[in-house]
């Protein structure tokens, strides 16, 4: 293979082994803990410089490096295009502020951060980064595995407590049922590839593989299992709920922010780039999927209490929807609708960036509140826009970002994806053109849903006047963790009030994945004015969004100031007839998410506990759990345990009936193989 090194894989290599080398320094933490908690900053630095290296690579050509690493006829195979240079533009910008927030990161515990979190951090930043640069299966799984491994010590960092460790064994259980079902998927592609295209395990030769049409649709099968556990796809989601809220609020940022996406980083590398022209019904599965687990999300996370589990609940969402955009744009591609393709690829990889930085505020905001005053049950909050001002606003910023108001962010790549499933009227079987914009419909409902959610989340934890009395001690959060929460809400803003130049960024990307098929680019206005098909079609100005918004609130304020304060008559609040006012009047989490119990009663899986000790007051309370945990999972331990119990019946403490077992084997293989 011709061997093209550029300065921005220059520069993406240099970081991944900085972060390699940096990782065992992290082991002096305890003894050494100023200077190892300043390798946090110089991190964010060289996370910053790993996403200009990403800006570099959109408008480069492919670059390729061979190290003389590796075993002796398996040489590691890097490589630098515009799709792993926009996933190291995701990835570095978030971890920069995620590397500043872990600066000032004090946890409850008083564990040594630096020693925890320290190491397996920097080896995950280092391994996420090998992930988009591989270029041949033996990198790309190795990597893989390294990620998996740290990602799970990080996410076990209190692993004092048995909760913590099942969470953190059912992440990493769940992890690598992913990675063997990858790596099946591409031991198919390499006993298919051609030997003369280079080595045979390298991606190049992966994409001369001849694939039957069966073969390429059960790689397909395979890498949508494998990568989907990763992202979260149903079923594999059910890892999310349990490691967020136990793993520490930075590590749950990281997760969400980019370890999510190292599973559509797959499917887009695999479905796009090295197998053959999709198949229409890959793109129907996998939208499918996506607005399945896109809606299951939302219902999901509107009936949480825990604030962790809540927004854990929401990245099932959010994946769901970027799955259904990458579906669909398999569709499109598979009936040669090539514009309407690159607008479904554009709400893809803009929501995909969009949700790494609205969820890693929110999941920063959230550790906040929860170090300041160590509780994650939301129904026990209240009040803290005046003790946490500063992290208020901030997390105002996120909330309405992911709930899809304008004209923050997610607003646009969510309209970018429903202009895309409108426009879908031209496919030759009626059954698509009729269910496909069908979609739309369910794209909407599940963005309601997010905006009641965030309602939900933000109204109780910051409004009103706080539920419990130990909250009158909680402070605002330092100055680094509120520069990294900046970082994310400006990036937010800035995303929403200029998707023009978003998507002229994404223009090279998408017209990497889908190559020939890439029209010339997206109906594109001058400006600030977004348009993607035709501008009579439909069009979205944020500025003028921000302008109405702007002068509406202007007019309102002066309104209600010089015509109302001034006949405004002061008096007592009603009370519905109590004597005293008190903080448990409020709406609590409970009641807030009462409707959507009753209407989602179906979906969800509701437990009632009402105990009434002799003691103490009676009190009641609603527990909702996962059904697929019990539909699914339960089932499938049950029969382990069963199959368990059954093969320890062979144990015997007898040496020769271990060899009757080896000798009876053989024979059964020496016949068979007759």
């Amino acid at each position: 293979m011709s061997m093209s090194v550029g300065v921005p894989l220059e520069l993406a290599t240099g970081i991944l082994v900085l972060w390699f080398l940096w990782a065992p320094v992290s082991l002096l933490g305890t003894r050494f803990p100023h200077l190892v908690r300043g390798f946090f900053p110089i991190s964010a630095g060289a996370a910053f410089t790993l996403s200009i290296a990403g800006f570099m690579a959109l408008t480069h050509a492919p670059m390729t490096m061979t190290l003389p690493l590796g075993l002796p006829s398996l040489p590691f195979h890097l490589r630098l295009d515009p799709l792993s240079g926009f996933f190291l533009i995701l990835f570095g910008a978030t971890t920069c502020a995620i590397a500043l927030y872990l600066t000032g990161y004090r946890h409850r515990e008083g564990y040594p951060v630096e020693l925890r979190i320290g190491f397996s951090f920097h080896i995950l930043l280092a391994s996420i980064v090998l992930i988009f640069l591989a270029d041949d299966v033996y990198v790309f799984m190795l990597s893989w595995e390294l990620m998996a491994v740290s990602s799970y010590f990080l996410v076990v960092t209190d692993h004092h407590t048995e909760v913590v460790r099942k969470a953190g064994f059912l992440y990493l259980l769940i992890e690598h049922i992913g990675a063997l079902a990858i790596m099946v998927a591409f031991a198919i592609m390499r006993a298919h590839a051609s030997q003369g295209v280079g080595m045979g395990y390298t991606f190049h030769a992966l994409h001369k593989a001849t694939l039957s049409v069966d073969q390429a649709g059960l790689v397909f099968f395979l890498m949508l299992l494998g990568f989907g556990a990763k992202a979260g796809l149903l079923p594999l989601h059910v890892w999310l709920p349990e490691a967020h809220p136990v793993a520490p609020s930075p590590v749950s940022a990281l997760l969400s922010s980019v370890l999510l996406k190292l599973g559509i980083y797959g499917l887009l590398r695999v479905l796009f780039d090295l197998l053959p022209a999709p198949m229409g019904w890959w793109g129907l599965v996998a939208l499918v999927l996506g607005l399945v687990t896109a809606l299951f999300g939302a219902i999901a996370s509107a009936v949480q209490n825990d604030m962790k589990r809540l927004l854990a609940y929401s990245s099932v969402e959010n994946i769901g929807l970027i799955t259904a955009g990458l579906g669909l744009a398999l569709l499109f591609m598979a009936h040669d609708m090539r514009t309407l393709a690159a607008l479904a690829l554009a709400a893809t990889l803009y929501h995909c960036i969009n949700h790494a930085f609205f969820k890693g505020l929110l999941f920063l905001g959230a550790g906040s509140v929860l170090h300041a005053t160590g509780e994650r049950h939301i129904g026990r909050l209240g009040g803290l826009i005046r003790r946490m001002p500063l992290t208020a606003l901030l997390m105002l910023v996120g909330t309405l970002a992911l709930a899809g108001v304008p004209p923050l962010n997610g607003f646009v790549s969510e309209w970018l994806l429903l202009q895309a499933f409108l426009g879908a009227t031209a496919f030759s079987q009626p059954y698509l053109n009729m269910g496909v914009p069908l979609g739309a419909a369910l794209i909407a409902l599940v963005a309601g849903l997010a905006a009641y959610v965030m309602v939900k989340f933000y109204g109780i934890i910051f409004l009103g006047r706080p539920r419990e009395s130990t909250l009158q001690n909680a402070v605002d959060a330092g100055p680094w963790e509120r520069a990294g929460m900046a970082v994310l809400a400006a990036l937010c803003v800035a995303l929403g009030l200029l998707p023009t130049t978003v998507m002229h960024l994404l223009h090279p990307t998408i017209a990497f994945l889908m190559g020939a098929h890439a029209p010339q680019a997206l109906h594109l206005t001058p400006g600030l004015l977004i348009a993607p098909l035709a501008v009579r079609d439909a069009t979205y100005l944020p500025m003028a969004v921000l302008g109405v918004m702007t002068l509406i609130g202007v007019v309102a304020f002066v309104a209600v100031r010089r015509l109302f304060l001034r006949r405004m008559r002061r008096a007592r609040p009603w009370n519905c007839g109590y004597p005293v006012l008190s903080a448990q009047m409020q709406d609590s989490a409970e009641g807030f998410g009462q409707p959507i119990q009753h209407i989602f009663a179906t979906f969800l899986r509701l437990r009632r506990v009402v105990p009434v000790p002799e003691d103490a007051a009676p009190f009641y309370e609603s527990v909702v759990e996962d059904p697929l945990w019990y539909v699914l999972y339960l089932p499938i331990m049950r029969a382990v345990g069963k199959v368990s119990v059954a093969a320890g019946l062979l144990r015997h403490r007898k040496i020769a009936i271990y060899l009757l077992y080896s000798f009876v084997t053989l024979i059964a293989l020496l016949v068979f193989a007759s």
